[in-house]
């Protein structure tokens, strides 16, 4: 198991502390139980006037599902997708109830998919969400409705080896974790202003 910690500047709960994108994952399958638990974390995140735009299509390794989400993905992604015994679309109602558009449903989509990720932490299963998938594809083969956006598919399993992955991939799985300071994504005053928080 290849584990990648966050070198954090300032506290962070030990479940995002670990948390990570991994594309090695275990052949190993997943209680439905565990899944259950994890749409049930996506259920209780915020959302703009409690509209709750989010929707899954979620497939188990071997089905029906799982084999159309594949299909979605680009060549890249299926370099290591598809070891992942949990495959799912998560998808956007883009009105709300009024029939108006609702530009905050891709936010909360993220917020519901984000406080998934953290259930699965704490169960030991890890989530990679990609972008590279074809979403008109994903729309013809699951019969998605006019208004609700396909936003990404995403991957769930638990941990494998890096050195399971194609060649192609060893580089990045490895690689340190970085990310920029938090001093540089806060302002005050105005946008660009260095915040006094930091």
């Amino acid at each position: 198991m290849d584990t990648k910690i966050a070198s954090n500047d300032y506290p962070l709960h030990e479940l995002l502390k670990n948390r990570w994108s991994p594309r090695a994952f275990e052949n190993k399958f997943i209680k439905p139980e565990l899944v259950r638990s994890l749409f049930e974390a996506a259920r209780w995140a915020p959302s703009s006037s409690n509209i709750q735009p989010w929707y899954f299509i979620a497939g188990f390794k071997g089905d029906d599902t799982y084999e159309s989400i594949s299909k979605t993905l680009v060549e890249f992604n299926l370099l290591w997708a598809t070891r992942a015994p949990l495959l799912f679309v998560a998808v956007a109602r883009e009105n709300n109830n009024r029939g108006e558009p609702n530009v905050s449903a891709l936010y909360d989509l993220g917020q519901a998919v984000a406080l998934l990720t953290v259930q699965a932490m704490a169960e030991n299963l890890y989530v990679h969400q990609m972008g590279g998938f074809d979403a008109e594809k994903a729309r013809e083969l699951f019969e998605i409705p006019v208004g609700y956006k396909p936003a990404t598919v995403v991957a769930v399993g638990y941990m494998g080896h890096s050195s399971d992955l194609h060649p192609n991939l060893l580089k990045m799985e490895v690689a340190p974790r970085e990310r920029r300071k938090a001093s540089e994504s806060v302002f005050s005053g105005k946008f660009g202003q260095e915040s006094k928080i930091f």
